[in-house]
This record gives C-alpha cells, sequence and structure tokens, in this order.
C-alpha cells in the first residue's frame, strides 16, 4: 500500500533544506540523545537557506540522468538514500481518506488500540469553506515527504492516495514498525470549536507493556516538530486545549500500537476561521511542510 508520491511542479532539489550544514550546527547547539529526558525546549536552531537559495536551485544540470523505471530525472533531484538523511526511515501519516464517508460499515469496524477499541478510522473534520481534512491532511502529507526526500531520506506514506478507504489506525501504526521508521509522524487538523485557534502535537503518554520504549524519544520529537512549527507555520499553540501546544494521550490507537518514536500533529483548527484561511492556502503549506520537515530533520540528525 506505501507508495511515493510523484514529484511536484518545483523541483526537489529547490526544495531541499541544506540539511547537512543544518545538522552539523544543530549537534554543536544541542546534542541530546534521541533517548534523553525532554525538558525545555533546545536551543533554536539556526536559519536554513530558502527554498530558491543554493547552488542546488532551479537550473540546476542534471546530466541527462533517469529515475528508476526509466523516467528522466527531475532536474536537480537527489538519487534516492544521497543527502543527510541517507540512512533515516520515515514514515507519514497523512490521518483519515476520502472514500472514509463512502464505507461507514468498513470504518466503523472495532480494532484493537492496545488499552481498548475504537473504530477502524473517521471521516475526518473539515473547515468552515467545507475544505475537508483528509484532503488537507493528504496534501501537506506530500510536500513534506517531497523535502525528506530531496535529503535522502526513505519515505513511506500510510495511504497511496485520497480516495481509498482506511487503513485503519492499527494498520497505520503496524506499517511505520514493519519498516522499522526511525521517526513516524501522523498529519491532522483538528476539529475544535470555532472561537479556538492554533496548533498541537499529541505524544504518546505510558501505557504498560506498549509505549514505555517511545515516550521518552516521541516526547523529543515533538519538541522538534513543535519549535519549528511555530515559528515557521504563523500558527500559534492552540489555546482550548493542550499546554504550550503539547497533549499527551494513551488512548490513541496510533501511539500505543507504535513501536517506534511517534506524534501526532494537528495542524490548526479547521473550524477557526483564522486556521481555516491558512490550512487552505497553498502557499502557507509550503511553508508549513517548510517547518514540519526542519523539525523531523532535527530530531532524524541527533546523535
Amino acid at each position: 500500500m506505501p507508495v511515493s508520491a510523484p514529484p511536484g511542479r518545483r523541483s526537489r532539489a529547490a526544495r531541499a533544506l541544506a540539511l547537512l550544514s543544518f545538522a552539523a550546527l544543530w549537534t554543536t547547539a544541542c546534542s541530546a540523545p534521541a533517548g534523553g529526558t525532554p525538558g525545555a525546549d533546545p536551543t533554536a536552531a539556526p536559519p536554513l537557506p530558502g527554498p530558491e537559495d543554493g547552488a542546488n536551485g532551479p537550473g540546476a544540470e542534471n546530466g541527462g540522468a533517469t529515475e528508476e523505471g526509466g523516467a528522466p530525472a527531475e532536474e536537480g533531484s537527489t538519487p534516492p538514500g544521497d543527502g543527510p538523511l541517507g540512512d533515516r526511515v520515515v514514515v507519514i501519516d497523512p490521518g483519515h481518506n476520502g472514500g472514509n464517508a463512502s464505507a461507514p460499515s468498513e470504518i466503523n469496524t472495532q480494532v484493537s488500540v492496545g488499552n481498548g477499541e475504537k473504530a477502524c478510522d473517521t471521516v475526518g473534520a473539515q473547515s468552515v469553506n467545507d475544505y475537508p481534512e483528509h484532503e488537507f491532511n493528504w496534501e501537506l502529507s506530500l510536500l513534506v515527504q517531497e523535502r525528506l526526500e530531496a535529503d535522502g531520506a526513505t519515505v513511506i506514506l500510510t495511504r497511496e492516495d485520497n480516495e481509498s478507504v482506511g487503513p485503519c489506525i492499527d494498520e497505520r501504526a503496524e506499517i511505520g514498525n514493519e519498516n522499522e521508521a526511525d521517526a513516524a509522524l501522523s498529519i491532522h487538523a483538528d476539529g475544535g470549536p470555532d472561537s479556538g485557534r492554533g496548533f498541537h502535537v499529541i505524544t504518546p503518554g505510558e501505557v504498560p507493556g506498549l509505549t514505555e520504549e517511545i515516550v521518552e524519544p516521541s516526547a523529543l520529537l515533538a519538541e522538534d516538530i513543535r519549535r519549528e512549527y511555530l515559528e515557521g507555520s504563523d500558527v500559534p499553540y492552540a489555546d482550548y486545549l493542550a499546554e504550550e501546544g503539547l497533549d499527551e494521550r494513551t488512548d490513541l490507537g496510533g501511539l500505543n500500537l507504535s513501536t517506534v518514536p511517534k506524534v501526532f500533529l494537528e495542524a490548526g483548527n479547521m473550524r477557526n476561521a483564522e486556521d481555516a484561511e491558512l490550512l487552505e492556502d497553498p502557499e502557507w503549506r509550503e511553508r508549513a511542510a517548510d517547518a514540519i520537515a526542519r523539525g523531523l530533520a532535527t530530531y532524524l540528525m541527533r546523535e
């Protein structure tokens, strides 16, 4: 089921985040191990080159190289496995799916979440302008995938399109486990009260026999994504739940059943007009993807 999405309009190299030099600077400033104790935010990372900066931007020659399958390589693209994230595996889970609404019996089937049962999946929220969450999740996930792959990471999506049903929440967790992901991120947008706005990152709480080994590294992953997303997205911390953008939960199968570091990003509140205006904006989604990719890269490059 997991597939790599086709590249977008701009070249991958134009979207690369120059993470190798970034990682060197980051690890000098903050060398906390992935299993360390989460605390206050680490020192903020230095600014990175923008998508149009650097010698690998649009116009770079590819020398006639071809991608796997014989198709011409995208201009300036990075071969899979090359780059500063070449040995990292990331699973991106675009929440919900476009076909869920037409398959109520299937998505309402109860599955184990480790400490109870929940529905296989849900339809998801929609914005005040009827922009569906499943579509937002899919579009943003593709942008994040593109940025990470530009720096050599292997990125696996938990669903292959935005028209199918599911997969169930337990299957989504298993995709990360089977691929021994270095990090897994589930991308969502919340359906909170229309008077509240902001984003939050959900981390796994301790569930005996299930999450003990991923609680601390997942907390570090959450801090890295939270910091970069706050700075790069123009979305504040949620003001209607969570605490300073972090929410620990033990009722989500996608976290309880994960054996790899994993968090959920609720990128904004779709039912809030101010948040929805951003979530619906393609240019904003590009910036948000930059921030998310930086947060993931920060975590992945920790020693």
